[in-house]
């Protein structure tokens, strides 16, 4: 049966919740290792540490002639699978253990999603609303000048991420054509500009992913109120590269986009039809923001968390649902576009609420999946049509989706009773059931499994 929406208060409100991302991924990670009791001793330790850390600290000349310090970060977590790959952020919050946490993400997903990739992550401390066009092209070729060979094309990859673009892309390329003159550079960096060598399709495939995710996961989990997108209420939090691209694309599909926001705020509509993407998109561009777009009721983010939905998409920071606010989520269903919008605490109390989870490690993989297509379209000097792209992004992601489901009622199969053995039980856990996993939990069992049969036939070196 369909777990009641009602608010669920976590016993440990007194306890301040440790929001640390290295710790959140620690947490993760241990959760799923519950349920591989059969792992060579060791590896469980070889794989939660980061291969290589690297902190640079670097001058620019800005615009105003001063000079100003910036401090980077790229982590290294794995190479089991192939060269690192992940995105660098721009954000005045960006920590070490963040890009550490973010590069431990990586590896799980491309290992989950099947592509030769391990996890990698890279960050500069910096607000690059703040900052001109001039600055942020001398920031990234600083950045990169510093990192040196710690990239390249078949050992560390980077890509875009929070605040970064196609437009940080093209100058991480040139800036390492430059350094390394004479070869095929292009596969250095993924999510280039199409005439540097970009993919058709990179810019709209971690929202594209999403999609396909959640289609493939209501197919297969037939969650009562999910059969299809098509007049679904849907609310996305952070309208920027991916929550407006996905707010286009679910809406294609049929489904209503009833609130968006951005950093400043965010808007509802409270007619049946929805916002007019067209109008949310004028407004922003003219304003900087979506708040105070017309007929529309002004909400904060936190509200938009709140709203009763069907489909809930975090598509903007971390650690936005939290044990402290998970008990007024109201959604059916979450697909997180975001890396690490929820904590594991708030896994808890969104399980006891009957709201299923796609993790972010399943649900906003088309990014490097897409990116991995660049990736190749690169090395064989090949540009790939669109149809083709997004043909093969929803083969990947659709067996991903699969292989999570399968392990998902295999685990809660496992620790069901001799007389609870219905599969709708299964895919519809009745609130506070004991040893119930959820599909965050069976996605990591997944990759890490994967990990470690690939470290046992490679074999230990030396």
């Amino acid at each position: 049966m369909e777990a009641p929406q009602t608010d669920v208060v976590s016993e440990t409100n007194d306890q301040a919740e440790d929001l640390d991302p290295f710790h959140i991924s620690h947490q993760q990670f241990e959760r799923a290792a519950v349920h591989m009791h059969d792992l060579r001793s060791g590896l469980i330790d070889f794989l939660k540490s980061p291969k290589r850390s690297l902190c640079v600290c670097f001058p620019v000349e800005m615009d105003d002639d001063s000079v100003q310090t910036f401090h980077g970060y790229r982590v290294l977590h794995n190479r089991l699978l192939g060269a690192g790959k992940g995105g660098i952020r721009y954000h005045p919050d960006v920590t070490l253990d963040e890009v550490r946490s973010l590069a431990t993400l990586m590896t799980w997903k491309c290992a989950l999603i099947d592509v030769p990739f391990g996890g990698a992550k890279g960050g500069v401390v910096c607000d690059p609303k703040s900052l001109s066009t001039g600055e942020l092209r001398r920031i990234t070729r600083r950045f990169i000048t510093e990192l040196g060979d710690n990239i390249g094309p078949h050992t560390d990859i980077p890509a875009p991420d929070l605040y970064t673009n196609a437009q940080t892309m093209a100058w991480i390329y040139d800036t390492y054509d430059i350094m390394h003159p004479g070869r095929n550079n292009r596969p250095v960096v993924t999510g280039k500009p199409i005439d540097l060598g970009g993919s058709a399709g990179r810019d709209k495939a971690t929202a594209r992913g999403c999609l396909y995710a959640a289609e493939r996961f209501m197919e297969l989990a037939k969650v009562p109120g999910l059969a299809s997108l098509k007049g679904l209420r849907v609310a996305i939090q952070g309208f920027g590269e991916v929550g407006s691209v996905a707010a286009d694309l679910f809406q294609d599909e049929g489904a209503i986009i009833i609130a968006v926001s951005d950093s400043s705020g965010g808007i509802f509509s409270e007619n049946g039809n929805g916002l007019d993407l067209e109008a949310v998109q004028r407004y922003k561009q003219e304003h900087g923001t979506v708040v105070g777009l017309p007929e529309t009721r002004t909400i904060t983010n936190e509200d938009l968390l709140q709203i009763d939905c069907d489909i809930l998409i975090p598509a903007a920071l971390g650690n936005q649902i939290r044990k402290d606010n998970a008990g007024h989520v109201k959604a059916k269903l979450i697909v997180e576009a975001a890396n690490g919008p929820i904590t594991p605490a708030a896994d808890d109390i969104l399980y006891q609420k009957g709201i299923h989870v796609i993790p972010d490690i399943l649900a906003n993989a088309g990014g490097v999946t897409v990116s991995y297509y660049e990736w190749v379209q690169n090395n064989e000097n090949q540009q790939w049509d669109l149809g083709d792209v997004n043909r093969k992004l929803q083969i990947k992601v659709y067996r991903a989706v699969d292989a999570v489901v399968d392990r998902w009622r295999t685990l809660n199969s496992e620790n069901k009773g001799p007389d609870e053995t219905s599969t709708d039980d299964i895919d519809h856990p009745v609130p506070h059931a004991d040893g119930y996993v959820d599909l965050r939990t069976a996605a990591l069992v997944v990759a890490i499994r994967r990990l470690t049969d690939i470290t046992l036939e490679r074999g230990i070196w030396p």
